[in-house]
């Protein structure tokens, strides 16, 4: 990475790769017009149906359909259901086959299936599967498809059936996915690491984790069909992260008026409602949805810091209120059966009010401890509009084939006032302003061509991203005998600028064999950025140009995931790699001081680089008859040019207010290197046909080589556990358990403590699956908290933060139209604590 002020290397580092993605783009294109011309010696075989539930007739979604050979029952084609339950085998031969399809909790189905020169194609029409019901004590309890399921080079958490978000946010659900923790703060981290990219229906989201913009902690579970973790990612998407966490949101397909509305309380002054409507009227599809959030929450502090001779102290209490208005318009239309729009707005509309009581004390050696009572209070009002356009292309003749084109913007306000009072001293209250205007655009291509017989797809594509970024930070100091009380202090106030363009292009070829999958991939991303501090001080601008190779080799075998030969037990063994990075976000960068008490504040380093990484994986996964399934996952990350948050004392600070004892300041450096290896387990099993267990775990060495003087070289052993069990006691009630626990983590200075909770979630479905009755205790034991220790050699201080974590919610959902309760979904949730603007 170099630094230049100019960006002639721009078109030449792109074109690195550009070139050949045009070539190839160029010679699919030409093959695929090729393939359209004088007909082929034998035509294409294709055999297609829909899934359907016997008894309900509703459509089974994510069902797997498999085509064997009749001689020799050698595999030949197999994919999953759509959400309709449609499903489609393309690019067969002539001949006898047996289709077998199958699903969670459905007995198996099979069909002789052949395929004639006069009839190549065969459509099958609605194939409708039985339950597999057991009858325990008067009750029947149905099968059904696992909360997480695991998948080649990704994580799949179906929303509907985690009973532990009820009332809850995307977080709430992220919580029970292995290898994701989340914070008191709603900061979502992988592996130990917060730095993620994260997408609403494959696109970019606007705001970062635990940033201003659109925020995990703000979109509703109810919302949600799944979630997407993907920890190695390929190069389709952007390099920037650890992984990808992609949230995938609810689409109605069936025709007329649907979706639900539910009303959800907490203890503790804590409201939210929502609304979700869908109306489907030939081709077009409009989508409605409304989200409202007031949730208050409690909270205790008090952190410790001691340098040399003097050691100061902050107790606290207060409470945040955060409130929203979220709004989301869509509209889908199909422009004939291969083509496809889609435009949506999403406007919204975040405040946040945080009010603290602090009893601030000093000590110095040979001195009494002075106290001064202290008031902060932060009121943060944030807008968010989201727009974004999608079109589709498809080709009927060539199933598979596709070309997609994304462009949207996300504008963000933001408006930060914080006032601090000291109920003693020569500066006794203070103000801070600050103001943030920052746009993101963004847009993308992509294309897909299978390659013959299924046997694989090439896909390519082009994205350019840019942000945008200006804002200001006043300081005003109080001054009784001016209109408003405050002054603004010239010296101590700031605006800034930062702006960030990245072109990015990417290859992949996916080949598929005899039970192999392997794919590869190349993706080149330019980064320009600059910012500056107005006046020119700590001014930067940088260009670098980063290739990020992925692949991956997947082998199954030990027979298809069909349990219904009891004998057979279905393996997969895989190997992913892909090369990272993690751009340094603006606030990082700039050196805007940003007060959070009289004590503390953090300040951005201009001379901050992105870091990159080498990410390993090695997996095992293996199904055994009776539904039990053990995933087993080998993970190594190798960082250079790590950053790190550091926490220093300001010493030209603390001896211009000796009253403030210590005042501290945090900021970010490149410190060396780190190493992550570890171990991962996940085992689900139906212990019996109304009780379900899932259990993960996880233990990971973290290594940190520092070039640091004020930060060793530290290695620590770092395990997480979760079991989550799920009941159907009755025909109608669900009920599910949920307990997690993560040891001690390493810091650049020291270390997070061990956390650990209890959860309990209870639905009743009433009136024929019309309205569904929901209860929730998050915490039960309240033992959720936050302390974290730094160790240098110039400070020595401990952090203890206390939410309210331990809350009851209550809430009801009714079901408009065909939309109705199904067993395990929960479809409103309460968040599980508080967070804020910052993380």
């Amino acid at each position: 990475m170099t630094s230049s002020p100019t960006s002639s290397r721009a078109p030449r580092g792109l074109g690195f790769l550009a070139v050949p993605v045009l070539g190839l783009t160029f010679g699919l294109f030409s093959l695929s017009a090729a393939a359209q011309g004088p007909a082929p010696a034998a035509p294409a075989g294709r055999v297609s149906g829909t899934l359907l539930d016997q008894g309900t007739g509703q459509p089974l979604p994510f069902a797997s359909v498999v085509l064997l050979r009749a001689q020799d029952s050698s595999f030949v084609a197999g994919a999953e259901t759509l959400e309709n339950g449609l499903f489609r085998l393309d690019q067969l031969g002539l001949g006898s086959y047996l289709l077998k399809s199958s699903a969670v909790g459905y007995q198996g189905l099979r069909r002789r299936v052949v395929l004639t020169a006069g009839a190549p194609e065969l459509a099958l029409g609605t194939l409708r599967l039985a339950s597999i019901s057991t009858q325990l004590k008067g009750v029947t309890v149905t099968g059904e498809r696992a909360t997480v399921e695991n998948e080649p080079g990704k994580r799949v958490i179906n929303v509907e059936k985690d009973l532990a978000s009820v009332g809850g946010m995307a977080t709430d659900v992220l919580r029970n996915v292995p290898s994701v923790a989340v914070d008191a703060g709603g900061t979502v981290s992988l592996r130990g690491s917060s730095n993620l990219t994260i997408l609403i229906d494959g696109k970019p989201s606007g705001g970062a984790n635990g940033g201003p913009g659109l925020r995990l902690d703000q979109i509703p579970a109810s919302r949600i069909a799944r979630i997407e973790v993907m920890t190695n990612p390929s190069a389709k998407y952007d390099a920037q992260g650890t992984g990808v966490i992609n949230v995938i949101l609810k689409k109605q397909t069936k025709n007329g008026v649907n979706g639900t509305a539910s009303v959800l309380g907490g203890t503790g002054d804590k409201y939210n409602a929502s609304l979700n409507l869908n109306r489907k009227q030939g081709p077009a599809n409009l989508s409605l949805s409304y989200d409202r959030q007031d949730e208050t929450y409690r909270n205790r502090t008090d952190f410790q810091q001691t340098s040399g001779p003097v050691a100061t102290r902050q107790q606290g209490h207060g409470q945040e209120r955060d409130a929203s208005h979220s709004l989301n318009l869509g509209l889908n239309l199909d422009l004939g059966k291969e083509q496809s729009l889609s435009l949506s707005v999403n406007p919204t509309w975040q405040q946040e009010f945080n009010y603290n009581q602090q009893l601030l004390s000093t000590t110095r050696a040979d001195e009494p401890t002075a106290t001064q009572q202290g008031v902060q209070q932060l009121d943060v009002d944030v807008k968010v509009l989201e727009n974004v356009a999608s079109y589709r292309h498809g080709w009927e003749q060539h199933p598979g084939r596709e070309l997609t084109a994304v462009a949207g913007a996300v504008l963000i306000r933001a408006d930060i006032p914080v006032t601090q009072t000291l109920g003693t001293g020569a500066l006794n209250s203070w103000r801070q302003q600050m103001n943030v205007d920052a746009n993101i655009y963004f847009a993308q291509a992509d294309y897909t061509l299978p390659l013959p017989a299924d046997q694989g797809k090439i896909e390519t594509g082009f994205k350019v991203e840019q942000q945008r970024s200006h804002g200001s930070a006043d300081l005003f100091n109080q001054r009784p005998d001016v209109p408003g009380g405050y002054v603004r202090d010239p010296a101590r106030s700031l605006a800034y600028t930062f702006r960030q363009t990245v072109p990015a292009a990417y290859a992949t070829y996916q080949r598929r064999w005899a039970g192999w999958n392997a794919q590869a991939g190349l993706r080149t991303e330019y980064t320009r950025v600059n910012g500056a501090v107005e006046g020119g001080r700590g001014r930067f601008d940088l260009d670098y140009l980063g290739l990020f190779p992925t692949a991956s080799l997947s082998h199954r075998f030990g027979g298809r995931r069909d349990t219904a030969k009891a004998a057979e037990q279905p393996q997969q063994l895989s190997f992913s790699y892909a090369r990272r990075l993690n751009r340094p976000n603006f606030m990082q960068q700039l050196a805007v001081p940003l007060y959070q008490d009289p004590r503390f504040y953090r300040l951005g380093n201009p001379e901050l680089r992105a870091e990159f990484s080498h990410n390993l994986e090695l997996g095992h996964q293996l199904s055994l008859p009776g539904g039990a399934e053990i995933t087993t996952t080998l993970f190594g990350r190798f960082t250079n040019n790590a950053i790190q948050r550091l926490r220093d004392v300001d010493t030209v600070a603390t001896n211009l207010n000796p009253a403030a004892g210590l005042v501290l300041v945090e900021t970010y450096r490149n410190l060396g290197s780190t190493t992550n290896v570890g171990l991962e387990l996940t085992w689900s099993q139906p212990i019996t046909a109304w009780w379900r267990v899932q259990a993960n775990g996880s233990l990971y060495r973290a290594q940190l080589n520092t070039n640091a003087p004020d930060a060793g070289s530290r290695q620590a052993l770092t395990g997480t556990a979760r079991l989550n069990q799920n009941f159907s006691p009755t025909p109608t009630l669900d009920v599910q358990l949920t307990g997690a626990y993560r040891s001690a983590t390493l810091t650049a200075q020291g270390r997070q403590l061990a956390t650990g909770g209890l959860d309990v979630a209870l639905r009743q479905r009433l009136w024929q699956n019309r309205a569904a009755l929901t209860l929730r205790v998050s915490d039960l034991l309240n033992t959720q908290v936050r302390r974290a220790e730094v160790n240098s050699p110039d400070l020595q201080s401990t952090m203890y933060s206390k939410a309210e974590t331990r809350v009851g919610w209550l809430g009801f959902t009714w079901y408009v139209g065909a939309s109705k309760a199904k067993a395990g979904r929960i479809e409103a949730a309460p968040k599980g604590g508080g967070g804020g603007f910052g993380g």
